[in-house]
């Protein structure tokens, strides 16, 4: 599913061709995501302009003279701006059409993503998110903290979304290889010292992903069609049972909380 560095790279890749846009009309041709489209959101949202785009977790924020459209891509959604003109495809549920022609549209095969039309920043999925994996306030020692008394793996706890946002199973798996943390390690019993290693290799991972374009796995394209590149560069992802590029052992491949789990027995502890 899309991650943290693929929303990123979708918000890069519309953002020089959208802000400054108006919106036309929008063309809804199936409302029916994870939550329906509301019906108002069409009218509300013609005639506005876009004043910028953010991203806050996996959800991309297009802020509106009025509203913000929030845009969640959810397991296989993409957004994309193409010319309006172009035919639509099966999964293209809906399209922002802009005053140039172009538009932004919305394929999502699953129907697991949403949008949204916000007034203001203070909505249930915005709500009791931890920091940004690439901000300050996130760090070793607030791992560390928030680690204390927790019991439940290592790699649960950094994919929680109220520890940290948009750290998904490809990157937690990533990240705790190159710190060299088992992901079944109980999240409590890891000291301040590996946790800020740990940190560490969140921003790094994140950031070189982000600068590739994210990681395409199934059918992931960023906002401008292209695919991401960042899945070369995975060590143990979607690697179990080959052998692993520091020590040469086998990979072994768990389940943690129903995802898969890819570690080295040797290099990570």
């Amino acid at each position: 599913m899309p991650e943290l560095p693929e929303v990123e790279t979708t918000r890069r890749g519309i953002d020089p061709h959208t802000v400054g846009r108006f919106i036309e009309h929008v063309v809804v041709r199936n409302p029916k995501l994870r939550w329906p489209i509301e019906a108002s959101l069409p009218g509300l949202a013609a005639g506005q302009r876009i004043r910028g785009t953010r991203r806050r977790a996996k959800y991309l924020l297009i802020d509106l003279d009025h509203h913000t459209l929030m845009v969640h891509l959810g397991m296989s959604g993409s957004l994309r701006i193409m010319s309006a003109a172009t035919p639509p495809l099966f999964h293209d549920h809906v399209d922002i059409v802009l005053n140039d022609g172009n538009c932004l549209r919305y394929n999502d095969p699953r129907r697991f993503g949403s949008l949204h039309l916000l007034t203001s920043d203070d909505h249930f999925l915005l709500q009791h998110l931890g920091p940004e994996p690439l901000s300050t306030d996130f760090d070793g020692a607030w791992l560390y903290e928030a680690a204390k008394g927790r019991k439940a793996s290592v790699k649960q706890f950094l994919m929680d979304g109220r520890i940290v946002v948009g750290v998904g199973n490809i990157y937690a798996n990533e990240a705790l290889f190159m710190a060299g943390i088992r992901p079944t390690r109980s999240a409590g019993k890891i000291s301040l010292q590996r946790y800020q290693r740990l940190a560490e290799a969140v921003k790094e991972l994140l950031a070189a992903a982000i600068e590739q374009g994210g990681t395409t796995l199934r059918d992931f394209v960023g906002g401008d069609g292209k695919p991401g590149y960042f899945a070369q560069k995975l060590r143990v992802y979607g690697r179990g049972g080959q052998l692993c590029r520091i020590c040469s052992g086998q990979l072994q491949d768990i389940r943690l909380g129903n995802r898969s789990s890819v570690f080295c027995a040797a290099c990570q502890r």
